[in-house]
């Protein structure tokens, strides 16, 4: 299968690596040509992962066109905030029937739309077109070749397997899942929890408090996923838990550390400067809580660090203000 990954980002080149090494003929697209540039003539990108080496069956170019006709597999890279702008100047070179694969988590901000719903919109594609990527998958274990599991979900089965079978390899296996909602929810929270765990770990708070939020954490987020007509035991799965503890607990996680940052006083800038990544829970923390609010559904936790993250708050009284809420069951 001739794909393109769009975006060289950490995520994006990682995945590109597992489609080469899954015997596919992948382009990435950089926006820099001499980001491009480098990973012809190196095998490596120097920004990302560069102590490793890519498949032969990997090139780049920053040429977008050029990348993306012929291309029956368009991987889609790039941060979820920036998705639709660029899906805008892309969708001309698409192939008619290619299938869209959403590595981005998050939630659009003004629309509250999931990405794969992004995507249907600003592609003018079928939904069935789309196929969604979600499970603990931190980009620098993958490009090491450490063993994991993910979840490709999408609503054409064949189409579904076909991912499944592109992008398996010794180190990387992929379960099909037909729960679209369920799974880009699970990716799409997950990040805003590990901005509350990266906050309570720099204020020195213990596990008791970290496994309070992992599940508090899941627990709002199923919440969220049943209303929006998930099926409740995707949570349980890859797309859910296995994401959520990989993203709150792993020091490689982007918005574990900016959380980090944000619990040791430092402001929305300074946590940017300090972490030099896109932390996907920042900005859909805003969305996430409008969303939930929409549908009338109770998200703590976030709605917490959305006041910490753009109004200020200080980490502490957003703790207090989760431990004096009302008592009720479980």
């Amino acid at each position: 299968m001739k794909a393109v990954v769009l975006g060289a980002g950490s995520w994006g080149t990682a995945y590109a690596k597992v489609l080469g090494d899954a015997g596919n003929d992948v382009t990435i697209w950089a926006r820099r040509p001499e980001m491009a540039e480098a990973i012809r003539s190196g095998r490596r990108n120097p920004d990302y992962h560069r102590e490793v080496r890519l498949p032969e069956r990997v090139t780049a170019t920053a040429d977008p066109e050029a990348a993306i006709r012929g291309a029956g597999l368009v991987v889609l890279a790039v941060p979820s905030q920036t998705l639709r702008g660029n899906l805008a100047g892309w969708r001309q070179w698409l192939e008619p029937d290619a299938t869209l694969v959403s590595l981005a988590k998050g939630i659009e901000l003004g629309t509250t739309r999931r990405m794969s719903e992004v995507i249907v919109e600003a592609a003018k594609v079928s939904p069935h077109q789309v196929v969604v990527v979600s499970g603990p998958n931190l980009a620098p274990e993958i490009a090491a070749e450490q063993p994991t599991a993910t979840v490709v979900a999408g609503t054409e089965p064949a189409r579904t397997a076909a991912v499944q079978q592109a992008s398996s390899t010794a180190y990387f296996r992929p379960y099909t899942n037909d729960d679209v909602v369920g799974c880009e929810l699970g990716g799409a929270v997950k990040n805003v929890i590990a901005l509350a765990y990266g906050i309570a770990t720099a204020m020195g708070l213990g596990d008791n408090t970290k496994a309070t939020l992992i599940t508090r954490g899941l627990a709002e987020t199923a919440r969220l996923g049943v209303r929006l007509g998930a099926d409740p035991m995707t949570f349980a799965g890859l797309a859910g838990l296995g994401d959520l503890v990989a993203t709150c607990t792993s020091p490689l996680s982007r918005n574990r550390t900016f959380g980090e940052q944000l619990g040791l006083g430092g402001s929305l800038a300074q946590a940017q400067a300090a972490t030099r990544q896109t932390a996907e829970g920042v900005k859909s923390c805003l969305a996430i809580r409008d969303l939930a609010r929409s549908h009338d559904v109770e998200m703590p936790i976030t709605e917490q660090v959305e006041r910490v993250c753009h109004e200020g708050v200080d980490p502490r009284a957003a703790l207090t203000t989760l431990m004096s809420r009302s008592i009720k069951p479980e």
